[in-house]
């Protein structure tokens, strides 16, 4: 075992994203979930559930002390749309139902087929939900985009139109977040001056996944960007391997 094992898992421990699926969520898996997410050594970053159960969310970790683990409300997981007043709405009702981010897909098939305007259009109206509370999250599905350019532009696109946070895909997709994709997206949130954070998803399953999303972060920003206000590691497989090489699983101590 490296010698920064422990120390790295620790580090990554408190940059994790817990992630519900939608086809399978239910009120008693969220309310678990999020208990799987508050561990003795402090809870994840945050949990992301359906927006439907934004509100249960944010009750359940404030029960268990946990008021700083934000709740991220999925919009249409995972095949989103374009249909901007409806979606709209329902950002507005998650967040009113207590979630503190919103996490919408960018309309990525308009951009394949040489549509960037609706891709503007609905992160614009989201941010004008979020503006009073809550940030913005854009996963920008960059599996299904694949190629460097359209990736770039998604990401400027995001950015521009204002997210708070650009995010690598929803984690439905069996190809693992790419080198390339996860560059291209830290680049474009440099050329933004680095206020825009960066949620990496897909393949993260283990700390050795994770090692070379902190060394591309690390090297681009300084390293107090390291945090979980400016970058997420999505994945719930990802949780147990950090809490059993932190010794927590095999204690006893883990849930």
């Amino acid at each position: 075992m490296a010698a920064d094992t422990e120390p790295l898992a620790f580090q990554a421990l408190g940059l994790v994203e817990l992630l519900a699926r939608a086809h399978d969520s239910s009120e008693q898996r969220i309310v678990s979930l999020c208990r799987r997410g508050v561990t003795s050594l402090g809870p994840v970053a945050a949990v992301g559930v359906p927006a439907a159960f934004a509100g249960l969310a944010r009750t359940t970790l404030d029960q268990l002390g946990a008021q700083q683990a934000a709740v991220v409300a999925q919009i249409r997981f995972p095949a989103g749309g374009t249909a901007i007043e409806a979606i709209a709405g329902e950002v507005r009702g998650a967040l009113l139902a207590g979630a503190d981010e919103i996490d919408v897909v960018f309309p990525f098939r308009a951009l394949l087929s040489g549509n960037a305007d609706v891709g503007h259009d609905l992160v614009s109206a989201c941010k004008a939900e979020c503006r009073l509370q809550g940030r913005l999250v854009v996963t920008l599905e960059t599996g299904e985009l694949r190629d460097p350019q359209l990736i770039r532009s998604a990401c400027r696109i995001a950015i521009g139109a204002g997210a708070d946070f650009i995010k690598s895909c929803t984690d439905r997709l069996l190809t693992p977040l790419s080198d390339q994709a996860a560059r291209i997206m830290l680049e474009c949130i440099a050329e933004a001056g680095g206020q825009v954070g960066f949620k990496a998803a897909g393949g993260l399953r283990s700390l050795e996944d994770v090692r070379p999303v902190l060394r591309l972060v690390t090297e681009r920003f300084a390293p107090s960007w390291v945090a979980g206000q400016r970058l997420r590691l999505g994945g719930s497989v990802l949780l147990d391997d950090l809490l059993g090489r932190l010794g927590l699983i095999e204690t006893g101590m883990f849930y």
